[in-house]
């Protein structure tokens, strides 16, 4: 089993959802996250004021693959993500370890 988290740009969230679930991954969290990296934020104006915004607002989607290959979710995210400019997204390729299912106790690549 592999967690893969995705940090990716607002507007391309549909298209990495519907990249996954294509690949028959369907179950994920995701969480509205702020960061920073190396698109280094932008500058806005209010009411004459310049405020430099360096915590961008971004999705993570994370999910736990086990019958499909992590290789093809890597990819389909980052086709799915593409922009081709800064802070376009990263994402995270951990080793799982296990998994338990509350309601029924059930372990490994059955709990998810």
């Amino acid at each position: 089993m592999v967690r893969i988290e995705a940090i990716i740009r607002p507007d391309k969230f549909d298209d990495v959802k519907d990249a996954l679930q294509r690949l028959g991954v369907i179950a994920m969290t995701v969480d509205e996250v702020h960061g920073c990296g190396h698109q280094a934020g932008h500058v806005e104006h209010y009411r004459g004021l310049e405020t430099h915004i360096n915590l961008l607002r971004k999705i993570r989607i994370t999910t736990v693959v086990h019958e499909v290959d992590p290789d093809d979710v890597v990819t389909a995210i980052c086709d799915a993500a593409y922009t081709g400019e800064h802070g376009d997204g990263k994402i995270f390729i951990m080793p799982l370890l296990d998994a338990v299912r509350i309601r029924t106790r059930e372990r490994g690549g059955e709990a998810v």
